[in-house]
């Protein structure tokens, strides 16, 4: 059997494009995500491909992460590969008018469920004194911007977490870094403005977003570099997209 990667929110979006990737390279999956359906779904699409298991669980419950790890069959336990990638963006309202249920939210699935699911999984890797974490954070993580507020906290929260999990992990040889992506058109637009997709379409009009395909790609590439090579930090934006506010589009 051959390395073995887990992805988190594998339903949709980037998560989704990077289980496609990796089984047309040969990397078998756990996809995890709460969406069974879609979960088994993306199974049968890859299984003539791969060795594939679903894991459906919602990574805010530590109780369901843990029990979910742990139920993993043993061809699936040794996991060389964490792309911590579920997350969300929940509002676009100023500090003082935030929804404090959007604020537990995006704080309990961007950032304590990374730790989860990361806390599961690393024991592992330390002893086998192999494994690569790519973290999955945003160029929100590198600014903030109006109405952004505790999103941009909690991304923030996973750029401390990604340097601070390659300070102390390097010397167990295992490889950390984060991919931090700008405009996606993905779900991610329609998840914050509570569903309303004519306004999440505007977000991606007049300009060419990136893909869930065009990160998949450069997070393959990432794990795929040469076992002394550690892609520690990395950008990614569309050409037309300068920072999370300067976006040069053309709606005529």
């Amino acid at each position: 059997m051959g390395k073995t990667a887990l992805i988190t929110g594998a339903s949709s979006g980037i998560g989704r494009a990077t289980a496609r990737v990796f089984a047309e390279n040969g990397l078998n999956l756990i996809i995890c995500g709460r969406r069974k359906e879609r979960l088994e779904e993306l199974q049968k699409e890859l299984s003539s491909k791969v060795d594939v298991h679903c894991l459906s669980f919602d990574l805010r419950d530590k109780t369901a992460v843990f029990k979910a790890y742990e139920s993993l069959p043993r061809p699936f336990s040794k996991i060389e590969i964490l792309i911590n990638n579920a997350g969300n963006a929940h509002g676009l309202s100023p500090i003082d008018q935030g929804d404090i249920n959007d604020w537990e939210t995006m704080m309990d699935i961007n950032v304590k469920g990374l730790l989860y699911i990361s806390k599961a999984i690393i024991p592992s890797m330390i002893k086998n004194n192999t494994g690569h974490i790519i973290n999955i954070g945003s160029t929100a993580g590198k600014e903030v911007y109006p109405g952004g507020n505790v999103y941009c906290a909690s991304k923030h929260a996973v750029d401390a977490i990604n340097q601070a999990m390659r300070i102390d992990l390097h010397q167990h040889g295992i490889r950390v870094g984060a991919i931090n992506p700008g405009l996606v058109e993905t779900e991610f637009s329609e998840v914050r403005f509570k569903g309303d997709r004519e306004k999440a379409k505007k977000v991606y009009q007049g300009f060419t977003p990136l893909t869930p395909e065009d990160v998949a790609e450069i997070i393959y590439f990432t794990i795929s570099r040469p076992p002394h090579v550690n892609i520690a930090d990395l950008i990614v934006m569309p050409t037309d997209q300068a920072s999370s506010t300067i976006v040069h589009k053309n709606l005529q």
